[in-house]
């Protein structure tokens, strides 16, 4: 999927940011703590509007589509990975993954082959049946990872995926995003404090006081 910003602006937090992220293509975006990464983040995943300004989705205007649309494009077109992982605990590995399928309505028997094709992506094949609860933090981070996959989206947005790892599940998660990155071809952006965790992106962009510039870490 292609991200193109344009002018794109919410007051108190972001000043017309512009930013062309080709089909593919992985970036990272770091800041401090209220720089607007993850309000920038949000924007791109349309969760929120912006104030004005613009952004192309494979050449969609989706500013100025209703939430109905919106709804649809964040299920089957954006995969989402947050910090806190936002797994549902009533549910085992497996049925994390299968959900959004669930809500778009993929049929039984694909839900199940691609989820377990997915958890064995992330290298979490033998834990299908297992209470997330009873994983280790970066084990559900995987989980969160494989669920994002999930609809086979074009565009993968990451919220300081890292941020509540040790050193050792940081790289494991930071080597699933990127080769998934690789293999599958999705836009990937990802916002992080961590120059290491950035460090993996072809591209790094500086976020502070609204204005974002490229930067080479």
């Amino acid at each position: 999927m292609r991200v193109d910003v344009r002018g794109l602006h919410k007051y108190w937090v972001l000043e017309n940011v512009d930013l062309l992220v080709e089909k593919g293509e992985f970036i990272a975006i770091m800041g401090p703590s209220g720089s607007g990464k993850s309000t920038l983040l949000f924007l791109l995943g349309c969760l929120d509007y912006p104030t004005f300004g613009h952004l192309y989705l494979d050449d969609v205007d989706v500013t100025q589509e209703n939430e109905n649309v919106r709804e649809k494009i964040r299920l089957q077109h954006i995969g989402f990975i947050f910090q806190n992982y936002n797994l549902i605990p009533t549910l085992n590995a497996i049925e994390n993954v299968t959900l959004p399928m669930q809500l778009s309505r993929v049929k039984a028997s694909e839900r199940e082959a691609r989820s377990q094709s997915l958890l064995r992506l992330v290298g979490l094949e033998g834990k299908a049946d297992e209470m997330v609860n009873n994983l280790s933090g970066g084990q559900q981070q995987r989980v969160a990872i494989a669920r994002a996959l999930a609809n086979l989206p074009g565009l993968v947005l990451a919220d300081e995926p890292t941020g509540n790892l040790d050193a050792r599940a940081s790289k494991e998660v930071m080597d699933v995003i990127r080769t998934v990155n690789e293999n599958q071809d999705i836009t990937t952006v990802l916002v992080t404090h961590d120059p290491k965790v950035a460090s993996y992106a072809r591209r790094v962009y500086y976020l502070d006081d609204g204005r974002l510039r490229a930067t080479v870490i």
